[in-house]
């Protein structure tokens, strides 16, 4: 049996809806990664993982504007779906916002690995995806490791993010780059390396 890799990608929050309309009027559009010709490493870690894992990437609600609860609803639509023991994996909104679910729900299945890239920490943009940190503890108890992953020079999440996440998560082994941004590469080696011990 295949080992299972949930993923959960990243997104954008707005407040207001003047601010939503804003940041899409703002938006440059990138053709390469519309026409497939530019790659990022989620869509390639499939086929860097290998055959023995089997990997699951929901498309979450509106990603550009994000709510948390219609992520939630829709990422419980998949549980019926995944086997015993399972790795998760968030990357910047999608990070926080398994933070907030495992800090506020028990998971149905066993969590072999969470891996955290570049998730942010509880900022006022983030709206509903922020969550009481008083309650991290309860991702350690559900989760047998977690991995926090973050770039010196990510120009969307700051350092200190990282910084808050290796207190409150004091067993979570802890990568820190000097030079991968916030993790929009074709490959991510190092977490492929992590996924497979």
């Amino acid at each position: 049996m295949k080992q299972q890799v949930l993923i959960i990608h990243g997104g954008e929050t707005f407040a207001f809806y003047d601010d939503y309309l804003n940041y899409l009027k703002n938006y440059k559009i990138d053709f390469e990664k519309i026409f497939g010709k530019s790659q990022r490493w989620k869509r390639t870690l499939s086929e860097d993982l290998g055959d023995k894992f089997e990997v699951i990437q929901p498309l979450m609600p509106c990603p550009r504007n994000a709510k948390y609860i219609e992520w939630k609803i829709w990422v419980e639509k998949y549980f019926p779906y995944l086997q015993k023991e399972i790795i998760l994996i968030g990357h910047s909104l999608g990070g926080i916002f398994w933070v907030k679910y495992l800090s506020e729900n028990k998971f149905p299945k066993k969590i072999k690995q969470l891996h955290l890239v570049a998730p942010p920490f509880n900022h006022k943009e983030l709206v509903d995806f922020n969550f009481c940190s008083k309650k991290l503890f309860k991702i350690e108890r559900q989760t047998e490791q977690i991995f926090l992953y973050h770039s010196q020079d990510d120009p969307v999440v700051p350092l200190s993010d990282f910084e808050k996440y290796a207190k409150q998560l004091p067993t979570a082994k802890k990568i820190v780059f000097q030079n991968k941004g916030h993790f929009l590469m074709e490959h991510f080696p190092e977490i492929v390396r992590n996924i497979k011990k």
